[in-house]
């Protein structure tokens, strides 16, 4: 029988919270805005199974939070935060960036090509009160990410991350958050979990696999962060399946998200924290083009993939990942979760909410999963996770494919996701 959340010891609870399981990410464009019915749909469609969504305090959505000393601006916070309590998600914030006068910039002026440059050492303790003046504003919220990506952060000099600065940093606005509120919660380093292929001298021999290494500056980040942090909640890292340059998925799109499995693995051993992906990808983007356009795989294709990588994240104890790619401004989004709420019929869910949405449903971190007996016909290969309830099967083929599942016979289209009741 579920227990329900007042049964539960002040441990239990506190575990549960440290594993708010799979979510989103809002960007610029998300279903606070838009047009009316829209936005109701969309609004919908994210109470009808309530998932963790995390928001930036500066930029992507979010205006400037205090444009000059002593002088906040909390408007557009303030929306992304009421979308996420209405439609019943555990908020996350991402403390990043920095208003412009922490940075070098002109007080009461913001130069939006500058979001991604790190606060100057000297500003350090500005930011983290202002951290604390956020957590005053949302005492709701409880989970807290310290800066993303360590933007700003890189030594070009020595050609390594500035790991040393951002730890700095980091245990300013934990100790800040944390005298504001012990039950906080918070992450660091969201370092980039970049790796290069098989066999190149940048892969670290500390976690590695078929797919390549972690880049050894990576790795580096993450043992400095963990001996010299004042203290954690948990580890936060985001990285893709395919590698730093080149954008290559070895040995194939399917086997390469094992990188999420591995790493999982590695950063429980070494840090002892529940693992947090702030952000995964598995889809290379276009040539020529960010992380955020990815435009060359059909819907099927790439459903399938990202439904392999949450197999790999749950199975090896991930406690979130937060999918990046909500929305976007115009009819033309792929891999989003749903049609713009600019368009007079958006709001609708696509694959990819369907996909997350009942993942996070019937795989919530801690699952018991079990083991099934599954094969396909002529050496295809399919992807299979179940628990006593549900089981999810992946047909990685782009072919039809003949499979027997936990004894049952399936006829499966060319990369289709399928789930079966549990057994």
């Amino acid at each position: 029988m579920r227990r329900h959340d007042g049964d539960r010891s002040g441990a239990e609870r506190r575990a549960a919270a440290l594993q708010p399981g799979w979510g989103f990410t809002h960007t610029r464009h998300s279903a606070d805005h838009g047009t009316p019915d829209a936005v109701g749909r969309a609004g919908a469609l994210l109470s009808a199974q309530p998932l963790p969504q995390n928001q930036h305090i500066m930029g992507w959505g979010a205006e400037n939070p205090e444009p000059a000393p002593g002088h906040h601006d909390f408007q557009a916070l303030d929306e992304r935060v009421a979308l996420m309590r209405a439609t019943g998600a555990i908020p996350v914030l991402t403390l990043c960036g920095a208003p412009d006068w922490m940075k070098g910039g002109r007080k009461g002026h913001t130069d939006w090509s500058r979001l991604e440059a790190a606060p100057d050492p000297r500003h350090y303790a500005d930011f983290a009160r202002l951290a604390g003046v956020v957590a005053r504003r949302y005492p709701d919220i409880r989970h807290f990410l310290v800066w993303n990506e360590l933007k700003g952060f890189y030594d070009e000099h020595k050609r390594r991350w500035n790991h040393e600065g951002y730890t700095d940093l980091y245990n300013l606005v934990y100790e800040e958050l944390k005298r504001q509120n012990p039950e906080n919660l918070v992450g660091g380093p969201y370092v980039v979990a970049d790796h290069e292929p098989p066999g190149d001298a940048d892969g670290s021999p500390e976690v590695h696999g078929p797919w390549g290494g972690l880049d050894r500056r990576s790795v580096d980040v993450v043992h400095y962060w963990n001996a010299h942090k004042t203290g954690a909640d948990f580890v936060v890292v985001d990285g893709a399946s395919y590698t730093r340059e080149g954008h290559r998925t070895i040995p194939d799109a399917f086997a390469a998200t094992r990188k999420f499995a591995d790493v999982t693995r590695w950063l429980r051993s070494v840090t002892g924290l529940p693992v947090w992906w702030a952000e995964w990808y598995v889809e290379p983007p276009a040539e020529g083009d960010g992380p955020g356009g990815r435009d060359g795989w059909s819907e099927r294709h790439r459903t399938a993939v990202h439904a392999t990588a949450l197999m790999r994240l749950a199975t090896s104890g991930a406690a979130a990942a937060f999918y990046w790619n909500p929305q976007q401004a115009g009819d033309d989004c792929p891999g989003c979760l749903w049609r713009s709420t600019r368009l007079h019929d958006g709001g609708h869910g696509l694959p990819m909410a369907q996909l997350l949405t009942r993942f996070a449903r019937e795989f919530p971190p801690g699952s018991a999963f079990r083991p099934v007996a599954a094969g396909a016909a002529f050496g295809a290969r399919i992807e299979v996770l179940a628990d006593d309830a549900a089981v999810l099967v992946v047909n990685t083929e782009r072919r039809p494919v003949a499979a027997r599942v936990d004894g049952r016979v399936l006829a499966l289209s060319p990369y289709e996701v399928r789930w079966l009741d549990g057994a």
